[in-house]
Formats: C-alpha cells, sequence, structure tokens
C-alpha cells in the first residue's frame, strides 16, 4: 500500500483566475432569494491532477464501496458518508482554510462545509468502452446534440440526465469533476430559471469545478456521451455566520444517508448556532440594561418567534428511521424542454 499524502495547498490546489459567474438576478430571482446575489460560476480550476489521482485512490477502497454506496430514483450510483474516516487526503483538501477562502469568494459569502457527512459526495456513472463507442457514433448521426446550440431534453434514451431534476438541501454546493472529459459530449448542469427557461453551464473537466447555489434553483447534471466514466465530488456549504438564515433542509439527502451520521450533524451545527443567536440577543439585552433604556418587548418578542421557528424547522427534518422511505427522493417536476444559452 502506498505510504498516506498529506494535503499541501502549495502543491494540491491549481486554482487561479476567478471565472465568470451567473448572479441570481442574471436568471430572473428577485435580491431576496438565497443567500448571496451568486448563482452559478463557469467552470474552474480547483486541484491539481496529482490531487484528483489520491482522491480517486481513495473512493476506490473496497471498504468504502461495500459501506458507504447508495443509489436512488433520481441517481444511480452514489458515495456517501466516507470521508471523515476513509479519505484523509480528501476531508483534509475540503476543509483546509484556502480552500474554503476560495470557494467563499466565488460564492460572494463566507462559507464552511456543512458538515462531515457531506464532504465529497460521489456521483458515480461508468459504462463499457463500446458503449461509449455506441455513443459516439450515434451522436455523429443525431442533430438534437450540438455542442454550441444545447440538448433537447426528455427526448430519448441518451438525453437522460446521470442525476434527474432537484433542489439541494444546502445552501450551496461545489461541483469537482474527477474524470477525464477529453471528447466528453454533454455533461453539463442544466439550471431552470426564474421564468421557467432552462440554460446549461458548461461542464467542468478533471481538476475542474463549479459552484452552484442548488438551495434555490432546480438543476440537474446532464448526462456526457462517449466516454466511459463520469465521476464527480459535491461537497455542500453553509454561511460561516449564524445570523443568516438557514434553511437547510435534508429532503434529497435522508433517504440516501446513513440518519445516524446525517442526524449528528444537521442537530450539532444548528443547536450552535442557536447557541450563539441566544447569546447575542442576550448581549443585547444587557447592553440596553446597563445604558438605561427600556425593555424592547417587540424585538424580543420577535425573537422568539424567529427562534421557535427555527427550532420547530429542526425538529421537522428529523424524520424517524422507520419513516423514511430508502432510495426515493423527491423530484422537481418540469417538462420536456429545450436546453438552450
Amino acid at each position: 500500500m502506498p505510504a498516506a499524502v498529506d494535503f499541501d495547498p502549495t502543491k494540491h490546489l491549481a486554482f487561479k483566475d476567478a471565472p465568470e459567474v451567473l448572479t441570481m438576478g442574471d436568471i430572473g430571482f428577485a435580491e431576496n432569494i438565497g443567500v448571496s446575489p451568486i448563482a452559478v460560476t463557469q467552470p474552474f480550476q480547483l486541484f491539481s491532477p496529482e490531487a484528483i489521482e489520491i482522491m480517486r485512490s481513495e473512493i476506490a477502497k473496497p471498504v468504502v464501496t461495500k459501506n458507504h454506496t447508495f443509489s436512488s430514483n433520481i441517481a444511480a450510483s452514489q458515495l456517501r458518508g466516507y470521508a471523515r474516516d476513509y479519505a484523509p487526503f480528501t476531508y483534509a483538501a475540503w476543509n483546509h482554510a484556502q480552500t474554503i477562502a476560495i470557494i467563499s469568494k466565488l460564492a460572494g459569502i463566507d462559507l464552511i462545509p456543512w458538515g462531515d457527512y457531506e464532504i465529497a459526495h460521489i456521483n458515480l456513472s461508468v459504462k463499457t468502452e463500446e458503449q461509449a463507442k455506441a455513443e459516439l457514433n450515434a451522436i455523429r448521426q443525431d442533430k438534437r446534440v450540438h455542442s454550441d446550440k444545447g440538448m433537447t431534453m426528455g427526448s430519448s434514451e441518451d438525453d437522460k440526465p446521470i442525476v434527474g431534476w432537484h433542489q439541494d438541501s444546502y445552501p450551496f454546493v461545489c461541483v469537482l469533476m474527477m474524470s477525464d472529459c477529453t471528447g466528453m459530449i454533454g455533461g453539463e448542469t442544466a439550471l431552470r430559471t426564474a421564468n421557467g427557461e432552462v440554460i446549461r453551464v458548461r461542464g467542468p473537466t478533471e481538476g475542474y469545478a463549479i459552484i452552484l447555489q442548488g438551495r434555490y434553483i432546480a438543476h440537474q447534471a446532464l448526462r456526457a456521451l462517449g466516454k466511459t466514466e463520469r465521476i464527480t465530488a459535491v461537497t455542500s456549504f453553509r454561511p460561516r455566520t449564524p445570523f443568516v438564515k438557514d434553511d437547510s433542509e435534508l429532503r434529497t439527502v435522508r433517504p440516501v444517508s446513513d440518519l445516524n451520521e446525517l442526524y449528528y450533524d444537521f442537530s450539532e451545527y444548528r443547536l450552535e448556532m442557536m447557541e450563539q443567536r441566544i447569546r447575542r440577543e442576550r448581549d443585547v439585552m444587557r447592553a440596553r440594561r446597563q445604558k438605561g433604556q427600556k425593555f424592547d418587548t417587540r424585538c424580543h418578542k420577535l425573537f422568539l418567534e424567529e427562534s421557535s421557528a427555527f427550532m420547530q424547522h429542526t425538529e421537522k427534518e428529523l424524520v424517524p428511521e422507520d419513516h423514511v422511505r430508502k432510495g426515493t427522493i423527491e423530484t422537481v417536476d418540469i417538462p420536456d424542454v429545450v436546453v438552450g444559452k
């Protein structure tokens, strides 16, 4: 077994130039939708080839495949919740301060990883060489596929996405490509705008990533044609500050998770947020009293109402294990459309 390699940002981070972005306004959403003005970035290089190679070796461990494989109605094969215990390089890479700083800058808000369980969730699509060659032969005769115009969705087997239409459970995701995309056709991320149109974000190549405010935008990963694999790592993020809204939910991840681990992560950070909010409210009250100011009944009642709603939302997401339908994820109902732009 080769010696373990520690994550070194000077060697393994490859970020150089900030990519172009689409704002929430660019795709028709109001300013108060989401936690940042940024909707999605174009692909940018995040990790070096050596880093990707190490990450791939970690997800190839038999213990990861055996104990952390999930499937659902919107994704055939996924690896979840393995990083902390079985992928030390991957875990360190996503939690490193410099990685987080890059993602936060591009997202337009200071972020942190959502929790250990959502570090480098893997989506897998694998096919044989014969299947890939057959796809390329079909593409040469298929006028529906155009690298510059987009792809008609929902009209044939070739147009099926690798991950169906959905909105994420968490505010932001960073989607990292871990496959060689040379010669690949498709593989873009399709987004639904506020007015119902669908646009594509160009698929990243190996070591490149996109950042998406996926909690608020319906999206799907389009099928990649002509290659034997498409492997992406998706790491979820939330705002660092506890003083912005957090409407994270577990709807899209509960059916494909070890609920013991997921519920611990969710409950711990929600309690931490509540703790910090309560401390600030207490400090505000003390400061007013020391200044001889009248008790602010209206504002304190508003704080209590917001706190009650926050805790009720937390409780609602902790669905008893025997009520969870494993592998069944609620999708977003979008009619057949033509991908544009």
